[in-house]
């Protein structure tokens, strides 16, 4: 039984919508296995076996991946077929680099701008990760993560850059979510730096706010630097 065998079958799937589109459903399960199933860069995902484990078609699969490849989830090559991409130390850098150029931008504006349910929204996401800082709890800790920083793009009142941003993050996210390559000690540090964050936002301080997103970036930077460095 492979990882997404593993995961799909153990997976808490609230049953869809009937109204929405299969690609859709395919698209949103196909992504939470690569973010959350410990894939790893270069591991094949197949149309046949993802068809079988969803019990969806293989268009709507195959839909579905033509947008996660847009998105920088996975690489689609000819003889070779799809595979969680994979990221040269260069690239992975570069894309740490244009979230610290844009993201402490990022933070200022929902400083001024987010409305209210939007920092309420934050605020649940960061009580949700100080909540899971304990190792049987980091898939949890993850899934606050990047729903943190979704509705950070959505606080934003430039929608650019919470694209920018978000394909930035897609890019690296097997390094920048990857819980299991995380010390415990890492993992607490980047939950109060999101703590930090978040009060800055909700008290509209817009200096604060984007120093506080500055330094959290620098400390991404560092840590995936180290791990790629000496891995």
């Amino acid at each position: 039984m492979d990882k997404l065998e593993v995961f799909f079958q153990e997976a808490d799937i609230a049953e869809d919508d009937p109204n929405r589109l299969r690609r859709e459903v395919a698209y949103e399960r196909i992504k939470d296995a690569i973010q959350y199933a410990n894939m790893l860069p270069g591991d094949s995902l197949s149309e046949v076996k993802l068809s079988k484990y969803l019990g969806i078609s293989r268009t709507p699969i195959r839909e579905a991946l033509h947008q996660l490849a847009r998105e920088g989830f996975v690489q689609q090559t000819p003889g070779k077929g799809v595979t969680i991409a994979q990221r040269s130390l260069k690239e992975v850098m570069d894309a740490v680099h244009i979230r610290l150029l844009l993201e402490p931008e990022q933070a200022r504006l929902a400083a001024r701008s987010g409305t209210d349910e939007e920092l309420a929204a934050m605020l649940e996401c960061v009580s949700i990760m100080e909540a899971s800082v304990d190792p049987d709890d980091y898939a949890q800790w993850a899934r606050a993560d990047e729903e943190f920083h979704d509705i950070l793009n959505n606080a934003c009142p430039n929608p650019m850059i919470g694209k920018v941003v978000g394909e930035m993050r897609n890019r690296i996210h097997h390094l920048a979510n990857a819980v299991n390559q995380m010390s415990p000690k890492r993992i607490v540090e980047c939950t109060e730096e999101h703590r930090r964050i978040v009060d800055a936002i909700a008290a509209r301080d817009e200096e604060l706010a984007e120093e506080m997103m500055q330094a959290h970036i620098q400390q991404l930077r560092n840590s995936i630097f180290d791990r790629l460095s000496y891995s």
